[in-house]
């Protein structure tokens, strides 16, 4: 018997020595009188036996069948090993039609000595930032380098922003094979595009996102301030504010996304075997609504605070590379390999040459040379690559200017 039995078995010979009374018995062991009764009178009949429950050692009614469990077992090691339980839980409903709760899977799983595939460790003491009220309030974004196709393939990063109110997984989420500037463009032109254009976005101080050098040309030292990076100027176009993390605690909620998707997804690309960066977009692509109807949750204030979506020809205007040039004598510029003609336009009287101008090298691969704000002059290249993100291009520009000088002096 177990001690509370034998506790109770204490209180029904106290009450036949008369020590105590029923209604002190009862007390005691937190029963009413009428139970006290029925437990006294077993007792006399049964003996010890008697403060033994009546199903003890039944198997309840609602007991899993053993065909169910060792199917379970079987499943976890096999198609779903690697799948956590709450995964694993999901996928045995949608996929294998077999109803059963979290919590019994993982009891048949610890009891059979299959373990959980994430340890945890005991948390830490942290203060909860309040998530925005509004969709749009703010954006957080971030790239997760990991072996997400488990040796089948390359390391790959993942590239995705969530809202921060709702927890959304944004559109633009891809992979790459590294974090960078091209990575971050996408995902910003998808999302204001699709969603709008957020009022705040949220990230770490990653060389993408942030000037990390100490290197100041002249023209930098007179204006008294840094010329941004490609994402960063993108953003200011938007005039969306920048915030930075100086931790990954301060970016706990996309931090976490990591973790989500280096188990969730992790599971899913090994599923269906992908091994590819095309095969895994294209997966991911099809992962996304489920991931936010399993995730995300209604803010606390329904009004969106998405400012107007743009239209994919502004978007792709914004969200691309922006380099400084000085237009050639024969009205033309170059951009690397590239060489993009001017043309003639109608009303100016004078060439091009050796003004400054703005060259736009798109995501889709199209350039498009600005002055003073309208385009003079397009040509179709190759689509961008890391190596062609040249975040300083305005101490390229500038060391050209000084270049002309020199020679007209001479």
């Amino acid at each position: 018997m177990s001690i509370d039995q034998w506790r109770v078995l204490d209180i029904v010979e106290r009450i036949e020595r008369g020590e105590m009374t029923i209604a002190e018995g009862a007390a005691a062991l937190g029963l009413s009188k009428r139970q006290m009764k029925r437990i006294r009178k077993r007792v006399r009949v049964e003996g010890h036996q008697g403060v033994v429950h009546g199903n003890t050692g039944r198997a309840p009614r609602h007991k899993t069948p053993e065909a169910i469990r060792a199917r379970v077992v079987e499943l976890r090691k096999g198609r779903y090993a690697g799948f956590n339980d709450q995964h694993f839980t999901e996928k045995l409903a949608e996929v294998e039609k077999i109803d059963v709760s979290r919590s019994t899977v993982r009891r048949i799983l610890r009891e059979d000595g299959v373990e959980s595939v994430r340890g945890r460790r005991s948390p830490k003491h942290r203060r909860r930032r309040d998530r925005r009220p509004q969709a749009g309030q703010m954006i957080l974004w971030d790239g997760s380098r990991h072996d997400w196709l488990e040796g089948r393939g390359p390391y790959l990063c993942l590239m995705a922003a969530i809202d921060d109110a709702t927890g959304e997984l944004l559109p633009g989420a891809h992979f790459v094979d590294q974090e960078g500037t091209l990575g971050y463009l996408r995902v910003l032109r998808e999302i204001v595009k699709r969603c709008g254009v957020p009022l705040t976005a949220y990230m770490d101080r990653h060389g993408s996102l942030k000037r990390n050098d100490h290197k100041w040309s002249k023209a930098e030292q007179l204006a008294g301030r840094q010329e941004p990076t490609q994402v960063k100027r993108a953003l200011d176009d938007l005039h969306v504010q920048v915030l930075y993390a100086l931790s990954p605690q301060a970016k706990g909620r996309v931090e976490r996304l990591w973790g989500t998707l280096q188990d969730r997804l992790v599971s899913e690309l090994r599923l269906l075997g992908v091994s590819t960066v095309t095969e895994a977009n294209k997966l991911l692509t099809a992962y996304l609504p489920m991931h936010n109807k399993r995730f995300a949750i209604p803010p606390a204030d329904a009004n969106a605070a998405w400012r107007p979506r743009l239209s994919g020809d502004e978007a792709n205007r914004i969200c691309a590379l922006q380099h400084v040039r000085i237009v050639a004598n024969n009205n033309s510029v170059r951009i690397g390999k590239q060489i993009i003609d001017i043309p003639k336009r109608s009303g100016r009287r004078h060439s091009y040459a050796r003004v400054e101008v703005i060259v736009r090298h798109q995501l889709d691969g199209r350039y498009r040379v600005y002055f003073e704000g309208a385009m003079i002059g397009q040509a179709m290249g190759k689509p961008p690559t890391e190596a062609t993100g040249e975040p300083r291009s305005f101490e390229r520009a500038r060391r050209q200017r000084e270049a002309m000088s020199r020679s007209k002096q001479r």
